[in-house]
């Protein structure tokens, strides 16, 4: 957050408006002044943690709202800018796009196993799905005692919370996009990536 201030100033400027709020309204509502409300929204003001509780409970949000830089509207992700997850003796390289989020449900990862090599993953938490779209090769994916193959441009969804196992069945590298569903039930532990062969 390279501009705290800002951050607020922002935040509290879009929520006004979209309340159809005025300045002289935030200011009763939180007690205020209209002038350190305007200088708030623009930037122009440090405000204290006190300050910015009494303009939370005005308008009725949670403190966090004032404070958090949001997100933007578009956000791209080069491959090139990831670290991936390597296990060079296992040829499986694993790269993160968009990580588990408190505030999101899922992760997304784009998945690449060398020819013969192999992926065991324990089970994920209760309730969860996985989503897996294969890009290229062809993988045999283990569910339990079942075993499903897909080709290049296959997909399935599978319940994430037992033991899963990938299968290189290509004499090239594989790649597949995996998506991990953890659900509502508020049971968002992870289980640990290990690689075997």
């Amino acid at each position: 957050m390279d501009n705290l201030s800002a951050v607020i100033g922002a935040n509290l400027a879009e929520i006004r408006r979209n309340r159809g709020l005025t300045l002289d309204k935030v200011a009763e509502l939180s007690g205020v002044s209209k002038a350190m409300v305007g200088q708030i929204e623009r930037g122009e003001s440090n405000p204290t943690v006190a300050t910015l509780w009494k303009v939370a409970l005005g308008l009725r949000i949670p403190f966090s709202e004032l404070i958090t830089e949001k997100r933007p509207p578009v956000e791209i992700v080069r491959c090139t800018d990831i670290p991936p997850v390597v296990d060079d003796a296992a040829g499986v390289k694993i790269f993160p796009f968009f990580p588990f989020e408190r505030d999101r449900h899922f992760e997304i990862f784009v998945v690449t196993l060398e020819p013969s090599a192999s992926h065991a993953s324990d089970p994920h938490a209760s309730h969860s799905e996985e989503y897996i779209l294969l890009i290229e090769g062809a993988i045999e994916i283990v569910i339990g005692a079942d075993a499903y193959r897909l080709e290049t441009g296959d997909a399935i969804r599978c319940h994430a919370d037992k033991p899963h196992f990938y299968r290189n069945l290509a004499d090239r590298p594989v790649r597949f996009l995996d998506i991990i569903y953890y659900g509502q039930s508020g049971d968002t532990a992870v289980a640990p990536l290990r690689t075997t062969i």
